[in-house]
C-alpha cells in the first residue's frame, strides 16, 4: 500500500521545474485514515436511508477538507474547468462577436477584429433571431456560448435581422481560434511615454506585452498597469521579469515541505531592461502581478505607485481528476528577490477572516500601519532601500484611494446589466450616427456630449430592472460618472484602450502621480536611490 501511495503521489504532484518532490508525512497515518475513511463510506452507502448522490457528496467532502487549510487551495468543477482552461490558453473557438441579450433577442454588440463573423459581414447591431434552423428568441447567455461556440473548423448557419435590411441575411460561418486578449489598453500617453494595461496571466501575454509596448513607440519611459489583475500563469510572470530586469537577474524563488528551493530568472538582459519604469498596483494586484512588482522593486529597476497589493504569495498545483475536475493543492510559497516572502498571514480553516483582513488592508490606512509595524524588513538589492515582507507589496509612492466619493447607485446599476444594456440600446439607435460625426476617436474625444436624457434613461432602466433611484440616499448620485458611460460608448465603437483613454483623462489619480514622476528624470532617479541623510 505504501509503495501505491508513494506512486500515485509521484504522478499526481510532478516535479516543479526540476526540482525533485519529497513526500513527507507518517504513511501508517495516511494508511489509517484511509482506511477509516474508506469504512464509514462503505457504511454510509450499504445503511444510509436514503439513496446517496455519491458524486455530490464527494465534491463536498473534497470541499470540506480543503477548506480547513489555506484560504487558496480550492475544488474546481469539471464545468468550470473549462471556463480555467479557455482563460489561460489563451483562445477559444467560435464565431468571433460580443453579444448581448436585449429584450429577448441576441445582439451582436461588436464582433472582434479578424474573426470570421467579421469576415463575412457580420455587424454591430444585427440581431440573430436563428441558429442552425432553430429560434434564437429568449436564448440564454450561456445558451449563446453553448450554440456559438464548437471546435475550429465546424459550421454555424446565423439568421440575422439588419436595421433597414428588406429581409433576414443570411450566414454560413465556419468556427475558428478567436483570442483572448490579456492587454485591456496600450498607447502613447505623453511624448516618448507608453502605457500598457495587463489584465492578467495567460499563455498569450508576453507575446502581446512585446507588440503593445512596440506599439505606444515608448522610447523615455513605459507605465505598466497592473491594477486590478489577479495573477495567472507563473512562467508568463518569470518572462515579463525578464522582460525589465539586466542579465542573470532572479525575479522570483519557490519552497515548501515537498518543494526544494527553486529559482526562476533569465541569463539574458531584458528588451526593456533600460529606460525609465513605473508599476501601477492596488489591493486587487495579485501573485503572478505581484511577483512582477516585488522583482521591479527588489533590483530597483523601477517606482511602484498605487495602493498595497493583495498578499498572495502560495504556489497551488493544479491537479486533474477523472471526471474532469481539478483540485488545487498550495506547495509552496513564493519569495521575492530580497528573500521576503509575499504571502499576507493566514489561519488554515479560517478565510473569512483572511478575507476580511484584505478588505480593511483596502481601506482603512491606519489598520495597514498597524498591521506593517510587525512585518520582517529587508534590503533592495542596488540602492538597500528598505522594503517589507509578509504582507503583499508595498508601494514606493502611496497614493490614498479616495474614500469620500460613493458609488453605491451606479455600482447597483452596474451589477444588475443596466449599464450595460442602455449603452447596447442607445448604440442601436445611434452608432450610424456617431461614426458619421465622429470618425476617428480624436474627434469622439474632444467633441462628444452624453445626449441631456441619458442620466434619466439610466435612472428609469434601473427602476425597470428593480434598481430603485432615491436621490436623498448617500451614493445615490449620478453626477461623477458622465464619463464612464462616455468611455463605454468608446468602447463599444474602438475598443478598450479608447475606453481607458476617457477614463484616464477625467479621473486617475495614481496615473497621474505615476505621469508626474516618470516625466521628471530627477524625481524617478531620487525616488529609486533616496539620498540619505549625513
Amino acid at each position: 500500500m505504501k509503495r501505491v501511495l508513494s506512486i500515485l503521489l509521484f504522478v499526481l504532484l510532478p516535479a516543479v521545474a526540476t526540482a525533485q518532490i519529497v513526500v513527507g508525512g507518517s504513511a501508517g497515518s495516511l494508511e489509517q485514515s484511509l482506511r477509516k475513511f474508506n469504512q464509514f463510506y462503505y457504511y454510509l452507502d450499504a445503511l444510509y436511508v436514503d439513496t446517496i448522490n455519491h458524486q455530490s457528496i464527494t465534491e463536498e467532502a473534497i470541499r470540506a477538507v480543503l477548506s480547513e487549510l489555506d484560504p487558496h487551495s480550492a475544488y474546481v468543477t469539471a464545468e468550470e474547468m473549462e471556463e480555467v482552461e479557455e482563460e489561460f490558453s489563451g483562445s477559444f473557438s467560435g464565431v468571433g462577436i460580443e453579444f448581448d441579450i436585449l429584450n429577448d433577442t441576441l445582439t451582436v454588440v461588436a464582433t472582434i477584429a479578424g474573426g470570421p463573423s467579421e469576415q463575412l459581414g457580420v455587424m454591430a447591431g444585427d440581431k440573430i433571431v436563428k441558429i442552425d434552423s432553430e429560434s434564437a428568441i429568449g436564448i440564454t447567455k450561456n445558451d449563446v456560448r453553448k450554440r456559438l461556440r464548437g471546435p475550429k473548423g465546424s459550421v454555424v448557419e446565423l439568421e440575422v435581422v439588419r436595421r433597414l435590411a428588406a429581409e433576414p441575411l443570411h450566414f454560413r460561418i465556419t468556427r475558428d481560434d478567436i483570442p483572448i486578449e490579456t492587454i485591456d489598453a496600450a498607447y502613447t500617453i505623453a511624448p516618448g511615454i507608453g502605457y500598457v494595461k495587463v489584465n492578467r496571466f495567460a499563455e498569450n501575454t508576453m507575446d502581446e506585452l512585446r507588440a503593445a509596448v512596440a506599439a505606444t513607440g515608448a522610447t523615455e519611459g513605459l507605465i505598466l498597469d497592473l491594477r486590478g489583475n489577479s495573477g495567472g500563469l507563473l512562467t508568463q510572470a518569470v518572462e515579463m521579469g525578464s522582460y525589465f530586469l539586466p542579465a542573470g537577474c532572479e525575479v522570483v524563488s519557490i519552497e515548501g515541505r515537498s518543494v526544494p528551493r527553486s529559482r526562476y530568472g533569465s541569463e539574458e538582459s531584458g528588451e526593456w531592461s533600460e529606460g525609465r519604469l513605473v508599476v501601477l498596483t492596488d489591493s486587487s494586484s495579485a501573485s503572478a502581478s505581484e511577483i512582477v512588482a516585488g522583482a521591479v522593486q527588489d533590483w530597483d529597476r523601477g517606482v511602484i505607485v498605487g495602493q498595497p497589493t493583495y498578499g498572495k504569495g502560495l504556489v497551488q498545483r493544479q491537479i486533474p481528476m477523472a471526471d474532469g475536475s481539478a483540485v488545487r493543492i498550495t506547495i509552496a510559497h513564493y519569495y521575492t528577490p530580497s528573500g521576503r516572502a509575499i504571502q499576507r498571514p493566514y489561519e488554515n480553516g479560517k478565510s473569512d477572516e483572511y478575507y476580511i483582513d484584505h478588505l480593511r488592508r483596502a481601506v482603512d490606512e491606519s489598520y495597514r500601519d498597524s498591521v506593517n509595524q510587525n512585518l520582517p524588513a529587508f534590503k533592495t538589492l542596488l540602492n538597500e532601500r528598505t522594503v517589507y515582507g509578509g504582507g503583499g507589496i508595498e508601494p514606493d509612492l502611496y497614493i490614498p484611494i479616495d474614500t469620500t466619493r460613493n458609488f453605491a447607485y451606479w455600482s447597483a446599476l452596474v451589477g444588475a446589466g443596466v449599464v450595460n444594456e442602455l449603452i447596447n440600446i442607445y448604440l442601436d439607435e445611434e452608432r450610424a450616427q456617431l461614426e458619421s460625426r465622429y470618425p476617428t476617436f480624436e474627434d469622439f474625444s474632444e467633441n462628444y456630449q452624453l445626449p441631456a436624457d441619458m442620466q434619466q434613461r439610466l435612472i428609469d432602466l434601473g427602476e425597470k430592472h428593480g434598481v430603485t433611484h432615491d436621490p436623498r440616499r448617500v451614493g445615490n448620485s449620478l453626477s461623477d460618472t458622465g464619463y464612464l458611460l462616455k468611455a463605454l460608448v468608446a468602447r463599444k465603437l474602438w475598443g478598450t484602450t479608447e475606453y481607458y483613454r476617457v477614463v484616464h483623462s477625467n479621473d486617475d489619480p495614481e496615473l497621474k502621480a505615476a505621469l508626474e514622476l516618470i516625466g521628471s528624470e530627477e524625481r524617478y532617479r531620487d525616488m529609486l536611490n533616496p539620498r540619505q541623510e549625513e
